[in-house]
């Protein structure tokens, strides 16, 4: 029996499902288009049900125009668009449209960062200054301006690890995801406890 694989990319104006055989061959290809919203200038905001609902609409198309059983399929991977803010509460719900990569609200909170880690501090650790489309002052934005949202964060997820989660029940992540928060060690490989600390973030 041949095994497939879909590999999924939710990237900022549609998601793409592309179903692949053992061979490595396409099979099958389809995407699902969605809007951002700019609700003030500067601002870029996007709903993650977008994401969860282009995911279903397209892999459910590659199986049908296959004609693969979903049983044939062995694993799912997973790409997409960096640096955006998606907050859950403790039940698994969203707190509030995502903040996408070209959101450019956080300059003060980016000045905020340079000033409480310092910036050679900051870019020896992460490997970057602190600028705007980055995750951390997506962070301190949300903590800064909408305080009774921020109390109930209990999940941060990148824009591809919602669709992770809704895929799964799991909460993760991988390296490269982490390396465009601001707040992973590049070096060691993992999330740096100083900078979380530093910014008043709290790690669980």
């Amino acid at each position: 029996m041949t095994n497939y694989f879909i590999g999924i990319d939710s990237s900022t104006t549609a998601t793409k499902a592309l179903l692949v055989d053992d061979r490595g061959e396409a099979v099958a290809v389809a995407s699902s288009e969605y809007p951002f919203d700019t609700p003030k200038p500067l601002w870029s905001e996007q709903s993650p049900d977008l994401w969860w609902e282009a995911t279903v609409k397209s892999i459910r198309a590659v199986l049908a125009d296959s004609g693969v059983e979903p049983a044939a399929i062995q694993a799912i991977g997973l790409t997409g668009q960096m640096h955006g803010l998606t907050l859950l509460d403790a039940n698994g719900d969203v707190l509030r449209p995502a903040l996408l990569w070209n959101d450019q609200r956080t300059g003060a909170e980016c000045d905020e960062i340079r000033q409480t880690v310092g910036k050679e501090r900051l870019i020896r650790i992460t490997g970057n200054d602190a600028l705007t489309g980055f995750t951390a002052p997506k962070i301190l934005w949300v903590k800064n301006n909408e305080p009774d949202i921020y109390a109930k964060i209990q999940q941060i997820l990148l824009p591809k690890d919602y669709v992770r989660f809704k895929l799964t029940g799991q909460y993760a992540t991988d390296k490269a995801g982490g390396a465009g928060t601001l707040l992973f060690d590049v070096e060691k490989r993992d999330w740096s406890a100083e900078v979380v600390q530093a910014l008043g973030i709290n790690p669980d």
